[in-house]
């Protein structure tokens, strides 16, 4: 299984702070294989932090681009950006609870800012989405010449719950891009589907919080 380790951050900031003096002390996490397990080119590999302060979840995803972005030309920032999966998008899926781990959280964010978030069930074996939940959070990108920067702000009460210093969470790190046959479908926890899946919460990974 993978693991990764959540560090604390004293100090809260806004997700549009791309460059916060506190990412320099998150993991650096490696984005670069598909889904299926296979490596995936340079040019889609991305890298991911993460950290927790008292009030929050951060993330912050930065990509390479060394392909023509697959966008909306128009994009809504007001509002969660349904099908926002089938453009450019990064994603974090959190199940706060291992003994459920197929009760979790999907948040999505693009290089327009666009972002999403739905609550999901899939305990009768049927996936059942939220599409009302409201997580409260924040999304800000930067794009770059060959490179897009994202970061998700996540607030505690949209899991119903703050971790704790030594709790481990379960979840996944993900990115789409591109479109067409050729397009990426990225796991930091490959699936290992026959075709491009992301909702396999057997083969999320651990997200251990450290103080």
């Amino acid at each position: 299984m993978q693991t990764l380790t959540v560090n604390y951050c004293r100090e809260d900031f806004a997700a549009e702070n791309l460059s916060h003096l506190a990412w320099a002390s998150a993991e650096l996490i490696s984005i670069r294989r598909y889904w299926n397990g296979l490596e995936a080119p340079e040019g889609r590999h991305a890298l991911a932090r993460m950290l927790w302060t008292d009030s929050a979840l951060h993330v912050l995803f930065e990509t390479n681009q060394t392909e023509p972005l697959v966008v909306a030309e128009f994009p809504d920032l007001e509002q969660k950006a349904i099908n926002l999966w089938d453009r450019d998008v990064v994603e974090m899926f959190v199940a706060p609870d291992r003994n459920e781990l197929r009760k979790y959280f999907e948040f999505e964010a693009a290089p327009t800012g666009e972002w999403l978030d739905v609550a999901l069930d899939s305990t009768s074996g049927k996936r059942v989405s939220d599409w009302e939940y409201k997580s409260g959070m924040e999304a800000a990108a930067k794009i770059e010449d060959g490179r897009v920067t994202i970061a998700m702000k996540i607030p505690w009460s949209a899991f119903g719950k703050n971790p704790e210093p030594g709790d481990v969470w379960l979840g996944n790190l993900l990115r789409c891009v591109g479109q067409g046959p050729d397009r990426g479908y990225l796991a930091w926890s490959p699936t290992m589907t026959e075709q491009p899946n992301f909702h396999v919460p057997e083969r999320f990974g651990e997200f251990h919080f450290v103080k």
